[in-house]
């Protein structure tokens, strides 16, 4: 299989699995699955990657500008280029990372890090010496005065290990692996063949955010029997219509620890966390530390203040704005040119922020296709954060959750965090690919992402008077603050001729919204809100009508996504709510307006943040 983008975003294995399936080999004696195949690349997302390795596939970046539907190809693996038919080789690459032959000869990477650990124990037992038909791996060493990155960093704790940099192979400890409900069940058949009793993980959560809304009888019994399963093994399971599993997991997590999920928009706002497929997921779950090729990290820098009306997510959508201006992304996806791809973005310049909203800035990395990304925060935002989430774990206990010996053990390391709180801060001579310097005072209007790709980045005043049918607010981007000032838009306007969606991303959003009115504000405009989960930003349960277009706060905008060929913009909550009152992207005057008058006389209670250990009365029945 060759394309120029290959697997952007996607965290699930079914994806690889339909491939390989087309292109692989039957595994003898296993049913339903295959193996190796070959899938080549300009650039391939960093989960599609790992899942292909992990399948027992060939994955291989390269130039593919000179292939063509048809081509037969032939792969040199001594030289390390393809050739065409008329023997002229059109390609060549590089073997990554360097255990990646080793991985394909064992069925996938998997495999090869089990039957390693089996060779080293049986060897040590027959009195051999240690095994030498394995490729043996070289740490990269720092250069005089070279320093580290804050991802370098958390990565080299995880490890255990000193000086982790980019190329370096590890077992890192994985302190927080999520699962949830559309890949559930594909992880729970992967922890069968693990012969996984209980999970070595310190926690491991699984969800049901992706199909609560609209279950199928299928479904219906899926909620119960997977929380069974997980919980069966100290797991801790949600239930549905608790919410979407990111804004949940990241109330679980400990600061400068890593983790990783089965969905692509696993991007913790504090610490790091490499998303997965399925399998590997599995295997982080079962025995608590995931196989890991220390990636780049590119630096965005942020400086100066946000003007009036500019929102985080018209930061997220100025990072590749700014970018492409750079010359570091292009648009075009022949030839595309991404410095983000495979790479750790490390953003900094925006201490104060509260967890809450780092997390719109870490989710976004995903739309980049980076492999992970971090924000510098302050410890006193990071320690409220964790005050907060105490509260809620402890809630949870009250009310029922299992297993609960795991969330009293996640409390408990919380709270040894809190006793000294401290975070890891990158070295001012760490190397990265490149460093990008955003002046925030130079985002003047709100940059949006247009029909139908994230990286499409332009100014509102490039898009304004585009004809708006539908807006949906809702999916792991948004918090409470952004329902609250949909509302304060929404509140006197009257029933409108949009069609507007709302889902708030956790139950605890719905319940406050409604203790504080917003929900009869909704009301009054017609609004349709859905139970908390992923609802259109998934696609798989309701969806936009055929060939509307919308502007949503959801993580993505690919074809097909949100409904059958509907154009969809990516902006702001403020923006969203402001295009619903006149049925088309407003002009920038328009929209500053509407927020000079009804969200900056507000913004102190607008943008209000849960703290629950300040709550009276909290409950999760």
């Amino acid at each position: 299989f060759v394309a120029d983008v290959v697997g952007t975003g996607s965290s699930r294995k079914s994806a690889t699995n339909s491939l390989l399936w087309h292109i692989g080999e039957d595994i003898p004696f296993v049913p339903n699955k295959r193996k190796e195949g070959v899938v080549i690349g300009s650039l391939i997302a960093p989960i599609f990657f790992n899942t292909v390795e992990d399948s027992g596939g060939l994955p291989l970046v390269c130039d593919v500008a000179k292939v063509k539907t048809g081509d037969i190809l032939s792969i040199d693996t001594k030289f390390q280029t393809i050739t065409n038919e008329a023997g002229e080789v059109i390609a060549s690459f590089e073997f990554q990372p360097a255990t990646i032959k080793d991985e394909y000869r064992a069925g996938g990477r998997l495999s090869l890090i089990i039957g390693r650990s089996l060779t080293a124990k049986a060897r040590k037992a027959l009195g051999k010496n240690e095994a030498d038909f394995f490729t043996i791996l070289e740490r990269p060493t720092p250069e005089p005065g070279q320093g580290y990155s804050l991802a370098q960093k958390i990565v080299e704790k995880a490890c255990g290990l000193e000086g982790i940099l980019p190329g370096a192979a590890c077992d890192a400890k994985m302190t927080t692996v999520g699962s949830q409900d559309t890949t559930g069940p594909m992880t729970a058949d992967e922890l069968k063949e693990l012969a996984c009793t209980e999970f070595q993980a310190d926690l491991f959560m699984q969800s049901f955010c992706h199909t609560a809304a609209y279950p199928k009888p299928a479904d219906v019994k899926m909620h119960k029997s997977l929380a069974e399963f997980i919980t069966e093994r100290k797991g801790v399971a949600l239930k549905p219509g608790d919410g979407i599993i990111h804004s949940w997991m990241n109330r679980f997590l400990v600061p400068d620890t890593l983790g990783t999920a089965g969905d692509s928009h696993t991007r913790f706002p504090i610490g790091l966390s490499f998303p997965a497929g399925s399998g590997l997921v599995a295997f982080a779950g079962a025995l608590g530390f995931m196989p890991l090729d220390m990636p780049d990290s590119v630096l965005v820098k942020f400086k100066g203040e946000l003007n009036p009306g500019i929102t985080l997510r018209d930061v997220v959508n100025a990072i590749p704005y700014f970018a492409i201006q750079e010359g570091l992304v292009t648009v075009v996806k022949e030839g595309k040119k991404n410095i983000f791809n495979g790479r750790i973005i490390e953003m900094e310049g925006l201490p104060n922020l509260e967890v809450e909203q780092a997390f719109e800035l870490t989710n976004a990395t995903a739309e980049r296709s980076a492999a992970g990304g971090t924000v510098a925060l302050s410890p006193e935002s990071v320690s409220k954060y964790l005050r907060s989430n105490i509260a809620l774990m402890e809630r949870m206990i009250k009310d029922g959750y299992q297993n609960a010996n795991t969330l009293q053990r996640r409390i408990e390391a919380c709270q040894g965090w809190l006793e000294k709180p401290a975070l890891l801060r990158r070295d001012d001579n760490a190397k990265y690919t490149a460093v990008l310097e955003i002046n925030l005072a130079n985002i003047r209007e709100p940059i949006v992402a247009c029909p139908n790709d994230p990286d499409d980045v332009r100014l509102l005043s490039d898009v304004s008077g585009d004809k708006i049918d539908e807006i949906f607010i809702g999916s792991c981007m948004t918090n409470i603050g952004h329902f609250r000032a949909a509302g304060k838009i929404f509140e006197g306007k009257g029933y409108l001729n949009t069609r507007i969606w709302l889902t708030p991303p956790t139950k605890m959003d719905r319940d406050q919204l409604m203790k504080e009115g917003y929900y009869s504000i909704y009301s009054s405009v017609g609004a349709r809100t859905e139970i908390p989960g992923c609802s259109l930003c998934m696609g798989n349960q309701a969806r936009v009508r055929p060939g509307v277009t919308i502007i949503s706060t959801s993580t993505r905008n690919f074809d097909n996504r949100l409904g059958d060929k509907a154009r969809v913009y990516l902006g702001s909550a403020e923006l969203a709510a402001a295009a619903a009152l006149s049925g088309k992207l407003p002009n920038p005057e328009e929209y500053f307006s509407v927020f000079k008058e009804k969200i900056l006389p507000h913004e102190d209670e607008v943008y209000r943040y849960h703290q629950f250990d300040a709550m009276e009365n909290l409950s999760l029945k």
